[in-house]
């Protein structure tokens, strides 16, 4: 995965692009994914398209009866949850700010709306987020959760918010619309598929994106009929068969080759 931009998202565009260089073998979870790697250069019979190894850990999660219950948390019984978070480094300062007026307005704005947002640790988050939305009613503002437990709460989600990059590979899987506070993203699938809204931290764009699937049942219902392009929770089973395949002395062969090779048919 590629934005193009070292900055953006830092450090993983750069962790990205000099593990590839270093790698032998490359598992891509999108066609996209292997063009990059072929315009850097890598050997085509080295990239065999898998789709992500996430996708396979979120479903297996998801069948676990793990419980998102943190102590406190008093939720109406008919609240649509918005779920945030929030911890890029190009985030902290005035576009976090901005951020925290958006999520004022919505829960001021919407009757049946509240906020969950696990707080990051990073003292440039919590110091801001605690000052501008922890007396907020309808805003919750909680401790970062274990992955069992997050997967939880997306699952209980009506609309997600983050600056995250897993999650919007994630609620793709779950069938939930993500707002990505971002100003660039190197998951442009979820965004050209229309599950995702590449929306960058102004507050008016924030609101008025979450308002369209707050106020647009059709719209919202869609994203969960869109197929994820980021796998199908087969990957690591491709990758064990590809690996097996090559350390019992065979020649190294092309994806194509692979009977279930993973796939997206829009």
């Amino acid at each position: 995965m590629r934005s193009f931009n070292k900055h953006h998202p830092f450090p993983e565009e750069i962790n990205r692009t000099l593990t590839g260089v270093l790698a032998d073998f490359h598992f891509v979870p999108t066609q996209r994914a292997k063009r990059n790697l072929l315009k850097e250069g890598v050997n085509a019979t080295s990239i065999f398209h898998t789709g992500n190894t996430i996708i396979d850990a979120l479903n297996f999660v998801k069948k676990k009866k793990a419980a998102f219950n943190p102590p406190g948390l008093n939720l109406a019984d008919d609240s649509r949850i918005i779920l945030v978070t929030a911890h890029r480094r190009e985030n902290w300062g005035e576009p976090l700010e901005d951020i925290c007026k958006a999520l004022n307005y919505l829960v001021d704005n919407y009757a049946d709306v509240e906020v969950i947002f696990p707080v990051h640790l990073n003292p440039n988050v919590r110091k801001t987020v605690t000052r501008r939305l922890s007396q907020t009613e309808k805003i919750h503002l909680i401790e970062p959760c274990d992955y069992g437990s997050f997967v939880k709460l997306m699952a209980k989600s009506y609309l997600i918010l983050t600056d995250s990059g897993g999650i919007q590979e994630e609620a793709l899987s779950l069938g939930k619309p993500v707002l990505v506070m971002r100003d660039e993203t190197e998951r442009l699938e979820s965004i050209e598929y229309g599950a995702a809204k590449l929306i960058g931290t102004n507050s008016k764009k924030i609101i008025s994106t979450a308002a369209f699937f707050l106020e647009n049942e059709m719209e919202y219902e869609m994203v969960k009929r869109i197929a994820n392009p980021y796998g199908d929770g087969k990957a690591a089973q491709r990758i064990i068969n590809i690996l097996a395949h090559i350390n019992s002395g065979n020649s190294i062969f092309h994806e194509d080759e692979i009977s279930d090779s993973f796939e997206v048919v829009l």
